[in-house]
């Protein structure tokens, strides 16, 4: 059966809504419970596909994965010997690829397909391998599946080209248990490089550096297992402070690290959203008219490449012309002809789309082209006048929990449907 979002727009949001553990952390950590010598516990555990599939890979590896409560796991993969990852699991899942850091740094040799996951492009891990070798690992791909071995793993001066959160994670998967000093420069500096940081810590590596752009990592024999809370997803609270936004409304998000929405915040507020932070909370209100604004992506502290479309979406809501930039992915507009299905006035030239607000959308069938276009599909639709109708919602359904009900909690008319019948025309 398929399923879809139904979504009857013009409802105003208001209340309070709770965010999730943060999907881009919980999808390395998970993982990264392969170096551990003793079980962990992991709190904040985001419900969502892409963990589940993650923790469905641990447990066909060997580990064993104890739910203690709807968002809480023991799982202890001490017992754990085999180091290849289940073919199609890893094809469902991008993240897959840190499984290749994780066992290269306990088994010192790991296996695993060509990461899947949504499609915003090329995505090549060459970053991740050229960290590998650095380290002492020999990189073989046959037919698509990695293999990475080495007799042993030694510290190493690792320099990326270009920032990679990916190829940043994975590193320091893979140094943990390498011997000596590993140093990685042009490191990414987001969140959830911090945290994958401070799980490892907590077990007793040692990495210091985590959120600048060097890292430094000095192998250890022995990671002791640990209790750990995922921290609160950023992207997430920034999707709902957009949808409270275009629907003239009055939300207060929960569970958010405010620092980690500083860029989001800076641009919403330029937008004209008045945004009140306090200590594990924002609130999100409209008392002005929104004006016309320019959004470019680019690495952290920047402006997320995973709130562009959402952002997007919220322009196309505002009188005038806006600039979208998009630098961090090749592919990130193949939502926007779904938005012109609902009257949206965009051009895209290379890298720039180029939003001629109008101030309205309308409803219309539409389909998720990957995880974060599906969520801009949806703050449409509560925009929208009509009805919108999103199918393809398991892209969603990878990076946000629960979202129909959360929404409803705030007063959005969404509800989730089941239905054999044939998809609607895609264009993306």
């Amino acid at each position: 059966m398929e399923k879809k979002f139904v979504v009857k727009g013009g409802n105003r949001l208001t209340g309070d809504i709770y965010v999730s553990g943060a999907k881009n952390a919980a999808v390395a950590i998970i993982p990264a419970v392969i170096l551990s010598d003793g079980p962990c516990t992991l709190e904040n555990v985001p419900k969502i596909s892409d963990v589940s599939i993650g923790l469905k890979i641990l447990e066909e590896m060997g580990a064993s994965v104890d739910m203690v409560d709807d968002t809480t796991f023991r799982i202890d993969a001490t017992g754990l010997r085999n180091s290849a990852v289940p073919y199609e699991m890893a094809r469902k899942m991008r993240a897959s690829y840190y499984f290749l850091g994780a066992c290269l740094g306990k088994f010192r040799k790991a296996m695993a397909s060509m990461p899947g996951g949504c499609p915003l492009g090329d995505r090549p891990i060459d970053m991740h391998l050229k960290a590998f070798e650095t380290l002492g690992a020999h990189v073989d791909i046959v037919n698509g599946v990695v293999n990475v071995e080495s007799d042993s793993l030694y510290g190493g001066h690792i320099y990326f080209d270009k920032v990679s959160v990916g190829a940043t994670m994975n590193a320091v998967l893979a140094a943990a248990k390498a011997d000596g000093l590993t140093i990685i420069e042009n490191a990414a500096r987001e969140p959830h490089v911090v945290d994958l940081a401070n799980f490892l810590n907590s077990m007793g590596a040692d990495i210091m550096g985590a959120g600048t752009d060097v890292i430094k990592i000095r192998g250890v024999g022995y990671l002791r297992g640990t209790t750990y809370s995922i921290v609160p997803d950023q992207i997430e609270a920034g999707t709902y402070m957009i949808a409270a936004a275009a629907t003239k409304g009055d939300v207060t998000i929960h569970n958010v690290i405010p620092k980690h929405l500083e860029s989001i915040t800076a641009k919403l507020e330029k937008i004209g959203v008045k945004i009140e932070e306090f200590d594990d909370a924002v609130r999100v209100s409209t008392p002005n008219p929104l004006v016309k604004a320019n959004v470019k992506t680019s690495p952290h502290p920047g402006f997320p490449t995973d709130m562009q479309p959402q952002i997007a979406t919220l322009l196309t809501l505002v009188e005038g012309p806006s600039l979208v930039t998009e630098t961090i992915w090749d592919s990130r507009f193949a939502y926007v002809e779904e938005l012109r299905r609902m009257g949206a006035n965009i051009t895209i030239d290379g890298k720039v789309a180029i939003i001629e607000g109008t101030g309205k959308l309308r409803g219309a069938p539409v389909k998720a082209c990957d995880l974060r276009a599906g969520a801009a599909l949806i703050i449409a639709g509560l925009a929208a006048e009509g009805v919108t109708e999103i199918e393809d919602i398991h892209h969603i359904e990878r990076g946000y929990e629960d979202m129909e009900k959360k929404l409803r909690g705030i007063g959005a008319d969404i509800e989730k449907r089941y239905f054999p019948g044939e998809p609607v025309a895609k264009s993306c």
